[in-house]
């Protein structure tokens, strides 16, 4: 991943990849198995060197410091550049550049120094790549067949098998270690990609809780407005309506039936319910008693008709129907200014759609910033339905709204 934003990288080799922490179980890191090989390999040739009777104490004791010396060379400089993945780094090539002229030396001073190569020959293959790697692996192998080759009484048996035995060795060495050392690489790939799969998963999932909340709070803020909004307007209206009434009783007996239904919605938005006025009620039933309402709070000639065969819809179907209704019959009543309004639901067989209609002042649909007609839009359409506004200045205003209506 790069940055924070989680964007993916391409990998081309080896050093461009991101190291994985051994909690994230990989295994290349938590089992070292190279370095026990170095330890035991590197202690055993020393164990050797010191027991080699047959060479003189100070060739032994140059060859071990000289030993020591490749052994101080791996712990600042190669095993740091093998656990940070340094291939053909300049750490890596000064490690093998410094045990290739401290080990030629020492392999021919004392020639059980060489089971050494058992302990750097796969440290190459870790540090350098290609033919870097293998012309390295080759000149380590040099010393031991110029040691054979400068020994007086070699016969051509003895010559034969030396040259058959390290063409082994080398071949060995040459073909298994790039193996294993692609293994180890593929691994890490594996690893790697694991890693930046479960970083994506982790993002994506935060980008969806961030895009849920988001669209949740949309929807409360949608449902606040359609509801608990308008009737605190139609309480509103009703007090001062009755206020300049000689008997303001019927106005007062609205507004607390009005209050009694916010606190229905409130606690059904609370409770995460269904719409109140559809609680134990079709739509169609819901969609009269809010015309009979705007007729009764404000003296409009209000007309509700259902056209075609009336069946129950999906709910969140109903729902965006009702709320639809009661945001248009709102704006008629606080904007329109109109003397009668219409609403009308029509069934066809795949689809249903609700026209709201009234003969007030109209607006320019194209001018209007308000929340109501952006919502009741935004709502629409999340339920796969569309919203058509026909309005303009003293020639009134047309909602239609047309929604998939199968079951």
């Amino acid at each position: 991943m790069e940055g924070p934003q989680g964007r993916m990288t391409a990998f081309h080799g080896r050093n461009q990849l991101p190291r994985v922490a051994p909690a994230e179980g990989n295994a290349w890191d938590s089992f070292r198995g190279w370095e026990t090989l170095f330890a035991l390999g590197w202690t055993v040739s020393m164990i050797f060197v010191l027991v080699a009777d047959d060479t003189p104490a100070a060739a032994r004791a140059a060859t071990i410091g000289l030993m020591l010396l490749c052994a101080a060379g791996y712990l600042l400089l190669g095993r740091p550049a093998i656990m940070e993945d340094e291939d053909n780094s300049r750490r890596a090539v000064g490690y093998v550049v410094l045990i290739s002229v401290a080990f030629l030396p020492s392999s021919l001073l004392v020639s059980e120094a060489t089971f050494g190569l058992f302990a750097l020959c796969p440290q190459i293959f870790m540090l350098l790549s290609g033919w870097r790697a293998v012309s390295a692996v080759l000149f380590l192998n040099l010393s031991p067949a110029v040691r054979f080759l400068t020994l007086p009484g070699t016969d051509a048996g003895d010559m034969v098998l030396f040259f058959g035995v390290t063409l082994i060795m080398v071949t060995f060495a040459l073909v298994f270690g790039p193996w294993i050392a692609a293994i180890i690489h593929q691994s890490q790939d594996r690893a790697n990609l694991i890693a930046e799969l479960e970083a994506s998963r982790a993002e994506v999932a935060r980008l969806s809780a961030e895009s849920g909340a988001l669209a949740e709070r949309e929807r409360l803020a949608g449902e606040i407005h359609d509801t608990l909004a308008q009737g605190f307007t139609s309480i509103i209206m009703l007090i001062q309506a009755a206020q300049s009434r000689p008997d303001p009783s019927r106005h007062l007996e609205l507004a607390v039936q009005t209050a009694r239904e916010n606190l229905a919605e409130a606690r059904g938005l609370i409770a995460a319910l269904a719409p109140a006025q559809l609680d134990g009620s079709t739509l169609d039933d819901a969609l009269r008693r809010l015309t009979e309402r705007l007729g009764e709070e404000t003296g409009l000639t209000v007309a509700c008709t259902v056209e075609g065969e009336s069946r129950p819809l999906p709910p969140s179907t109903e729902v965006v129907l009702l709320r639809t209704a009661q945001e248009g019959l709102a704006n008629v009543r606080r904007h329109a200014a109109a003397s009668a309004a219409r609403l009308s639901l029509r069934y066809a067989p795949d689809q249903v759609a609700l026209t709201i209609e009234d003969d007030g002042t109209g607006f320019d649909p194209a001018a209007s910033t308000g929340y109501g007609l952006r919502g009741m839009r935004t709502r629409i359409e999340q339920q796969g339905g569309t919203l058509t506004v026909t309005s303009a200045p003293g020639a009134g205003t047309s909602l239609r709204i047309t929604h998939p209506g199968k079951i």
